[in-house]
């Protein structure tokens, strides 16, 4: 059964200092804002309210979002729009390859919002993105952050076939907890499925998922989701903490301190992971490009 979820509640405990970040400003940060506008691309940085913005944006680097900026699920933690998507857009592969370029990228993460109202769920173009990436940047990793394709085999090899360098897909929380901020078509066994085939089918690739805290789970609930992850052979692992995004969404059960992501990134090596990146402020795409650098050396040729 489904329980209520509260909203800001009038004791919501004030964000801890570890987790006040600067306002986004700088030079560089203006120059990729303009960049996104001028080639009509849309970002996760932005549409997620990621924290990290500042930093990663004045360091040149950004994560993309691919099939427009609406999403056909309603995630409640999530602050991207939900609704009815747009039509979809060819260019826009070419357009972040060759925004790739401009900025001069090494790794790029490349992810989307749920497209359930098309028949590949998006797969495509998520494939010809990868491509078109490889093509105009040669030398350039690419990760994906894909959305679950409801599972269809077809929709993951489509991806999996253009050879991306890490497959990502996030778990997000608990199994308990799943359905009560993920209702609708998403399940906590599917994602654990989509990362076991995009394994399966192309098993020289890094698979990656991501964990947020601060839901309502444990610290045991934690592990078991971590072991979960390693029965289907996902690599890298991202966990950070939930930041309520407006009162429509669910409310912070508690702030984690920085020493307990310090323990969580321990217990994530001890099982097996190769690579944990666990702190407040870590969302999926952070310090990516240093993952996959951390990694080269042990990663087999594609």
């Amino acid at each position: 059964m489904v329980t209520e979820i509260k909203l800001y509640p009038k004791d919501m405990p004030a964000r801890p200092d570890w987790l006040k970040v600067r306002l986004p400003a700088g030079p560089r940060y203006a120059e990729l804002k303009d960049l996104m506008r001028g080639m009509k691309l849309h970002t996760v940085c932005e549409e997620a309210r990621c924290p990290n913005i500042g930093e990663c944006w004045g360091h040149g680097t950004a994560t993309f979002m691919i099939l427009g900026d609406v999403c056909t699920r309603a995630c409640r933690y999530c602050a991207v729009t939900s609704g009815k998507p747009h039509t979809l857009d060819l260019g826009e592969p070419r357009r972040v390859a060759e925004a790739v370029l401009a900025m001069g990228l090494k790794h790029a993460v490349v992810t989307s919002v749920d497209r359930d109202d098309l028949p590949d769920f998006g797969a495509d173009i998520f494939a010809a993105t990868i491509r078109k990436i490889h093509e105009v940047n040669p030398g350039c990793a690419v990760e994906v952050l894909t959305p679950d394709f409801q599972g269809t085999a077809a929709a993951i090899r489509t991806v999996t076939d253009a050879r991306p360098e890490i497959f990502n897909h996030n778990i997000e929380t608990v199994e308990r907890v799943f359905r009560r901020v993920r209702p609708g078509k998403s399940n906590y066994r599917l994602s654990l499925a989509v990362l076991a085939m995009a394994k399966e089918v192309h098993p020289h690739g890094l698979t990656k998922s991501g964990i947020m805290v601060g839901l309502g789970e444990s610290t045991e609930e934690i592990v078991e989701t971590m072991l979960d992850l390693r029965k289907v052979g996902v690599e890298i692992l991202t966990i950070g903490q939930y930041l309520q995004p407006t009162a429509k969404h669910v409310v912070i059960d508690r702030y984690y301190h920085p020493d307990e992501f310090a323990e969580l990134r321990e217990r994530g090596l001890a099982l097996g992971f190769s690579h944990v990146e666990s702190g407040p402020l870590v969302r999926s795409s952070y310090h990516a490009h240093e993952q996959s650098d951390a990694l080269k050396a042990r990663k087999k040729p594609v």
